[in-house]
């Protein structure tokens, strides 16, 4: 499937402003499974300079430096990308693949320990006694894919979606009381169950292929997902707000640790508080219909 992308942001401001640098992750992170076929970057006013960079994930970052001062700065990052998509869950399963946690080698545990560590605080063994049960039921039968095929179906109908404009991420166990999240929320909360049983999960920020007529939750905007690293499967994508696990609806841009260290845009401007005016942030992801 070939998609076409367009990510547009725009700030204005009531009187012209000065621009500082820009960091926006840029180019998708392509692999076997997903081809970059064009990539477009667009900046007003007239940029002093872009540089391109990759960070210490390996994501692709565009440093941008805006002529300024200005009223608008408007940066539109357009992509295609031909997603031949992920099924590298349902691979056979090696028998000590079975074990909980997964049986990860000496190598492979030093390379996730980042990705092993939960990010939040969990003295009241909150979000590891909701973890716990699904990794029983994993021991029982069907190893971790059992354990994340249930955290996941669990996650899209136990908990309400919500689109959040406010910055930053929830703590699980804040989602876990609310039973409500963004796509962002759902994927901090598996990701740090995850490794509370020992397994291997980092954060994903992309897009979200949902035509009009789809029943999935995230598209018109920025979407976040969780990879899960499992010895006979590699990396794999687990969207816990839809329920999916692979597949070739979710177009990857950077993946990290946590979520605050893949915003998709963060700059800086010089004035007072008031001069600021209006944000507007446009998503479009379409198909290409083959003829």
């Amino acid at each position: 499937m070939i998609y076409d992308i367009e990510h547009s942001t725009e700030y204005r401001f009531h009187k012209p402003v000065s621009l500082g640098l820009h960091r926006l992750t840029f180019r998708p992170r392509d692999g076997h499974d997903m081809r970059v076929l064009a990539t477009e970057l667009d900046v007003t006013p007239e940029p002093k300079r872009i540089d391109l960079v990759h960070d210490v994930y390996g994501n692709s970052v565009a440093l941008i430096l805006p002529g300024s001062p200005a009223e608008t700065l408007r940066i539109v990052s357009r992509f295609s990308v031909d997603h031949l998509g992920s099924n590298v869950f349902a691979l056979p399963t090696a028998s000590e693949s079975m074990w909980m946690p997964p049986a990860y080698s000496a190598a492979e545990r030093l390379a996730l320990t980042p990705f092993l560590v939960p990010s939040f605080d969990d003295s009241g063994q909150v979000l590891r006694s909701w973890a716990q049960p699904f990794a029983d039921q994993g021991t029982a039968d069907g190893g971790p894919r059992r354990t994340i095929a249930l955290m996941t179906e669990a996650l899209r109908n136990g908990l309400a979606y919500t689109r959040r404009d406010a910055e930053g991420v929830q703590t699980p166990q804040q989602t876990l009381a609310l039973r409500s999240g963004a796509c962002r929320d759902y994927a901090t909360l598996m990701i740090d169950a995850l490794r509370h049983l020992g397994i291997a999960a980092r954060f994903v920020s992309g897009y979200l292929y949902s035509p009009a007529d789809s029943a999935l939750d995230g598209g018109g905007a920025t979407h976040a997902w969780v990879q899960v690293y499992l010895p006979d499967c590699g990396w794999f994508p687990v969207d816990p707000t839809n329920n999916l696990i692979g597949g070739n609806d979710l177009i990857r841009i950077a993946v990290a640790r946590e979520a605050a260290e893949v915003a998709p845009l963060t700059g800086e401007w010089y004035g007072r508080t008031e001069d600021f005016d209006s944000m507007a942030v446009g998503v479009k992801v379409t198909a290409r219909i083959e003829a």
